[in-house]
């Protein structure tokens, strides 16, 4: 393999990385295992602190594909807690207030979740990396200032129910376009619902057609990438 010259790794991101973080761990690998002082290594789509899941890294001139990768369809697996809300929408602030969950059914749920496929406008959380006057909107919510982001319109293929444990928590697949954050689609659920709602696990299970299966362990990469780079030398 080339990493030099560009090629295209699929990690499963672990919980509590930032999507930087994995960038800085696989870039220090790399160099140290070509030998090199430098080397262009970039992410395509940027997975939440608190989220698991399908990364894809490019290196050297595959970077340039990255704008192509991000514009693929996205699949996740996302556990709501219903009936209380967060600032940041999942577990990275304490919660802030809580709300009735005992006139929720499972038919609501689904007639809910319905409501949601198709072509949407979402208002961004204001604990994201969106940029409001070259300044990233978390940087601004973490410091108590407010921040107005505007709605951006995208597209949820499919919403699934695939567990429902009421009063308070479902477990659901998710199906969308670039640009959807699934913390706000947990707020707006929760909203829809005539409650609260907030992120109590998420996993990025596929990015186009790379799944988790396709995907490397971040704790394994040093040792897959010691026997490519002897198959590459040898």
């Amino acid at each position: 393999m080339d990493f030099q010259d560009g090629e295209i790794l699929y990690v499963n991101k672990p919980y509590r990385f930032t999507s930087f973080d994995v960038v800085n761990k696989m870039r220090w690998q790399l160099c140290r295992a070509l030998g090199v002082k430098k080397l262009k290594v970039g992410h395509a789509g940027t997975l939440d602190p608190l989220a698991t899941g399908v990364m894809i890294v490019c290196t050297g001139r595959a970077t340039k594909r990255i704008e192509e990768f991000q514009a693929h369809t996205k699949e996740y697996v996302a556990t709501l807690r219903l009936g209380a809300t967060t600032p940041s929408f999942d577990l990275e602030k304490e919660i802030d207030a809580y709300y009735p969950t005992e006139h929720i059914t499972r038919l609501m749920v689904e007639e809910v979740l319905s409501r949601f496929v198709g072509t949407i406008e979402q208002v961004p959380p204001t604990f994201s990396a969106i940029k409001v006057g070259g300044v990233r909107a978390y940087d601004m919510a973490r410091k108590g200032r407010d921040v107005e982001l505007k709605p951006k319109t995208l597209v949820i293929d499919e919403i699934e129910l695939i567990d429902c444990s009421l009063p308070d928590t479902i477990t659901i697949r998710v199906v969308c376009s670039k640009g959807t954050y699934i913390r706000a689609l947990a707020r707006d659920i929760g909203e829809a619902l005539q409650s609260g709602a907030h992120l109590t696990a998420l996993c990025r299970t596929r990015v186009g057609n790379v799944t988790l299966n396709d995907c490397i362990a971040l704790d394994d990469f040093p040792q897959w990438l010691a026997s490519h780079t002897e198959v590459a030398n040898g």
